[in-house]
């Protein structure tokens, strides 16, 4: 099985970051392979965490989309560019295909082999010209080693079908011939004299010790093969190298790394019923057909923080989702099987997780603790937010003895780290924590971000609502709002586009404008989606 990805939501916090990597630990001490995985960029607080306890970054996900590499077509099919036009009817034959991939010996495909290429070869083509090797010749015709000289054979084969006197006669044999011949030892005699490139005696035929000695002394190669000459003269021309009746325009080719869908689109324009599957080099990995993209590996994921198709990672509904973590509420996912769910009212994911390491008795490294102490601390605002209940108090006692840390301490650390604008585009500081929200076919955005010192934003107001407009404008929102949360006063300033002033003005037991403060309003999981949504739900 491919390993296992979790992460949390879109616009990664502290507690989504962190939960991902402490459940991944969690599940691979449980048997499990998986890696945690982030969706975008880490905020400063969550840098400062990983950075505090010197853990790596996870990597990040750019979507869970399927792609052709997730499908179980046929892996390292194809034939060699030299192998013989037999041996890839052979290979077709077997392998019940009616096309084949021609790569070189480093795997660059070269071109496309078919059975209605052989058919037309056989019934138009000039099968007296040869370009092959010796080994495919004696494969092809079942033939034994006698003679060897060349591996390559180029030459005009011909078959001794006159009388002798008459074929010696007639016929001026060169070192460009391949001569086909039963037991008619003046013919052999003539041939090997006549240092041609091959002599393939057929049935029961042999050679006599004399003219061995000059075909030696000629450089004459021979094959000996029990099928009769007729047989033999038949066969040959299936010798030949593959690459001389291979396709090799207008091949159309799929990257493994594009998307399923992507294919099935092109098939259509197309209307191939095979294609070859390559990388970014054009090294051929093997062979696609329509059938297999119902026989596939879909991603395996196990999400955190987070249960709406908009927060997560693009591509969702086409992975297997195997499990949710998380303390939101349960919003738009849906499964095709039952999975396992853990919602619970708590403060923050990783108070969830803390209580899975205790289920199932797997011990909790400083590290760990550390990081799960973080991502509570970071969603509670350090115990004082109305979503900390008695269950994340507690987490944060034990994983603090844990990690060896005063947690009031560190997190006032850890929030100065969070609450530093400094370097930030306005861009950048209404998505660092921005969430998307469907209500009634109503598209909301609302973002957070924590600070000591509101005077900075203070500073740029106007361009922070001209912006919120613009964003609003063009991406058709409902509601945009930016909620500055001040950590010392325990309250939010709020900002929000000119459409969603009446509905926050029934949201909220203050006058709204630009700015305004709402004392007490930390949590946006609580005190401001709720609120949005029972007004939304009434008009």
């Amino acid at each position: 099985m491919n390993k296992i990805f979790i992460f949390g939501h879109k616009n990664p916090d502290t507690d989504s970051v962190t939960s991902s990597i402490s459940l991944s630990y969690l599940k691979n001490k449980l048997g499990l392979d998986t890696t945690p995985r982030i969706l975008g960029d880490i905020n400063n607080e969550t840098r400062f965490v990983l950075d505090y306890f010197k853990v790596q970054q996870p990597k990040y996900l750019n979507d869970v989309k399927l792609k052709i590499k997730d499908l179980n077509y046929r892996k390292n099919f194809g034939i060699l560019e030299d192998d013989s036009i037999y041996d890839g009817f052979n290979y077709m034959n077997n392998a019940k295909v009616s096309t084949t991939p021609v790569i070189d010996h480093n795997g660059n495909l070269k071109g496309i082999l078919s059975m209605k290429s052989i058919a037309k070869t056989l019934i138009n083509g000039d099968f007296q010209k040869i370009q092959t090797s010796y080994q495919n010749i004696l494969n092809t015709i079942e033939g034994k080693e006698i003679l060897k000289f060349d591996e390559k054979i180029e030459g005009t084969t011909l078959v001794a079908s006159y009388r002798s006197t008459t074929f010696m006669d007639r016929v001026q044999l060169t070192n460009e011939h391949i001569l086909i011949v039963g037991d008619r030892h003046s013919i052999i005699e003539y041939a090997v004299n006549s240092k041609i490139k091959l002599l393939i005696i057929t049935g029961d035929g042999w050679i006599k010790e004399e003219h061995l000695e000059i075909a030696k002394k000629n450089q004459v190669s021979i094959i000996k093969t029990d099928k009769n000459s007729f047989e033999v003269a038949q066969k040959v021309g299936l010798s030949n190298y593959a690459k001389s009746i291979q396709r090799d325009k207008g091949i159309v080719t799929i990257n493994e790394q594009e998307e399923v869908n992507d294919f099935i689109d092109l098939t259509k324009k197309n209307k191939f019923s095979n294609y070859p599957v390559v990388d970014d080099n054009n090294k051929c990995l093997g062979y696609l057909s329509l059938a297999d993209i119902n026989d596939r590996n879909p991603k395996q994921v196990i999400l955190v923080d987070h249960n709406e198709y908009e927060q997560s990672v693009d591509g969702l509904d086409e992975a297997n989702i195997l499990e949710i973590i998380d303390h939101h509420k349960i919003g738009t996912l849906a499964t095709s099987m039952p999975i396992n769910f853990r919602n619970m009212p708590v403060g923050s994911s990783n108070t969830i997780i803390y209580q899975l390491y205790k289920e199932n008795n797997i011990e909790i490294p400083p590290t760990i603790a550390g990081l799960m102490l973080s991502g509570i601390l970071s969603d509670t605002l350090m115990l004082k937010s109305p979503t900390t209940t008695s269950i994340d108090k507690n987490a944060v006692e034990n994983l603090s003895k844990i990690a060896n840390i005063n947690y009031e301490t560190y997190g006032v650390e850890m929030f100065k780290a969070a609450s530093s604008i400094k370097g930030k585009t306005l861009e950048e500081i209404l998505y660092t924590d921005f969430k998307n929200f469907a209500i009634d076919n109503k598209k909301i955005g609302v973002g957070q971000i924590f600070t000591m010192n509101i005077d900075d934003i203070k500073a740029h107001e106007e361009e922070l609502i001209d912006l919120i407009e613009r964003v609003s404008k063009n991406n058709n929102y409902a509601i945009v709002a930016l909620f500055v949360t001040d950590i010392i006063k325990n309250g939010s300033y709020m900002f929000y586009n000119k459409k969603a002033a009446d509905i926050l003005d029934n949201c909220f037991d203050v006058e709204i404008k630009e700015g305004t403060y709402i004392q007490d309003c930390v949590s946006r999981k609580k005190q401001i989606i709720p609120p949005i949504m029972n007004v939304l739900e009434k008009k």
